[in-house]
């Protein structure tokens, strides 16, 4: 995974009127923590960010008290209509530390002729790795798999140095086998007399 440089600015005004000025500047208010440090709040350039967190798992590169460090989102918040960053929690990091995160599951192939469908139970896998090299998602192939088939975390092939922060028996993807359609049209009568 690349690292994502963004400028950063030391934040030394707080509450809500400084955080709409930071916004109307085109800011994101947003705070560092983790490895004992103090809290270290930062305005970061908003449309650097929201491009940055694009990218699931984004390894960020802020400067902090004049020093380039490592950061994970960890938190987001965004405005409910516009969808607009407000706030982000930022997780201090260091090359060679394990992390857990979550990581999308893709899926490739077609399922067996009949109509199944693919339920994902986890969209996201929870995996350990190096926070300089986190996967960006993991591919599982769904290539023929009949109905009451189901994929366990433990059949995903990982990339090397990464490893499952989940049970192995978990199940990550199931196949449903399709409703016949007699019966669909009599579960559809049996609502309808309710």
């Amino acid at each position: 995974m690349s690292e994502i440089r963004l400028a950063a600015e030391a934040r030394t005004e707080f509450g809500k009127g400084a955080a709409r000025r930071a916004r109307r500047a085109g800011l994101v208010p947003g705070v560092v923590y983790g490895h004992g440090h103090a809290p270290v709040h930062l305005n970061l350039p908003g449309h650097d960010l929201m491009m940055a967190l694009k990218t699931p798992n984004a390894l960020l590169v802020v400067p902090i008290e004049g020093k380039d460090e490592y950061v994970l989102p960890k938190a987001v918040q965004r405005e409910a209509i516009k969808r607009t960053i407000e706030h982000v929690d930022l997780l201090l990091v260091k090359r060679g530390e394990k992390v857990t995160v979550e990581v999308p599951v893709h899926t490739e192939g077609e399922l067996a002729a009949g109509g199944n469908l693919l339920e994902h139970v986890l969209n996201a896998l929870p995996v350990e790795a190096e926070a300089t090299h986190l996967p960006e998602a993991v591919t599982v192939s769904i290539e023929g798999l009949e109905a009451g088939a189901s994929v366990l975390a433990k059949d995903i092939v990982l990339p090397k140095g990464v490893s499952l922060a989940v049970e192995a028996d978990a199940v990550v993807l199931q196949v449903i086998g399709a409703q016949a359609p007699e019966a669909a049209e009599a579960a559809e009568g049996e609502t309808a007399e309710a």
